[in-house]
């Protein structure tokens, strides 16, 4: 199905019409033969002559018009990024600029943990899932560096360490695995693999990666980065 499909791209892109795409078929040697390139393309689609496959007229628009409609449906498919477009410099913007169009399709999911101060200079902490976090806000504003992400009561876990405020909760992406004795953990709920956040683990689970973010806009910053594979 793939190579079909590349196959009719091909045919999109290359040749606009039927006629260019049987010269492509004739050979300088066919030419010389036959004197005639009317008759070499006639021989072409009749599969006489030609270097390559046989398509008939109606086959070869077929395809063309499939094609065109697979490559626009893939670009409106395709999703909007809040990142797109800017200038970014602070790295975990930089790093979640990166990452944003695998969240948005599925490929991967990230867990962000965040230590930091509020706007009332209270350190709060928690993991945010990114993925979850970018189909319930605008990240523009954050991507633009009008507002600070934060982690919110409504993230996976946050934790305000000056009025120990508490909160934890499920998202569409992950499952919290609490009282372990592994310490906190995260189910993925699309393949089930396990996410360790534990910063002295020698594993933090499959296809997951950790990246400590060297910034001077918050305290601590940590990505976790799970490769999403679907259960079948």
């Amino acid at each position: 199905m793939e190579d079909d499909l590349s196959a009719a791209v091909d045919i999109v892109t290359k040749y606009a019409t039927y006629e260019e795409f049987l010269d492509s078929q004739v050979t300088r040697l066919d030419l010389s033969y036959l004197e005639d390139e009317e008759l070499a393309r006639q021989l072409v689609e009749l599969g006489y002559r030609g270097s390559g496959e046989v398509i008939k007229r109606e086959e070869f628009y077929a395809r063309k018009a499939a094609a065109e409609q697979q490559l626009l449906s893939r670009r409106i498919q395709a999703p909007k990024l809040a990142s797109a477009n800017k200038e970014i410099t602070e790295p975990l913007l930089r790093e979640l600029a990166d990452t944003e169009e695998a969240n948005r399709t599925g490929k991967m999911t990230t867990i962000i943990f965040i230590r930091d101060k509020n706007s009332r200079h209270q350190e709060i902490s928690g993991y945010i899932d990114y993925a979850h976090r970018l189909k319930s806000e605008d990240f523009e504003v954050y991507f633009a560096g009008k507002k600070k992400l934060l982690p919110k009561p409504t993230d996976l876990s946050y934790y305000n360490w000056e009025n120990q405020t508490c909160c934890s909760n499920n998202t569409p992406n992950f499952q919290l695995i609490q009282d372990n004795l592994d310490g906190l953990l995260f189910k993925s709920k699309r393949d089930r693999k396990i996410i360790i956040v534990d910063p002295n683990a020698k594993s933090h689970g499959d296809n997951t990666t950790r990246k400590e973010i060297k910034t001077d806009k918050y305290i601590q910053v940590v990505l976790y980065c799970h490769a999403t594979r679907r259960k079948t």
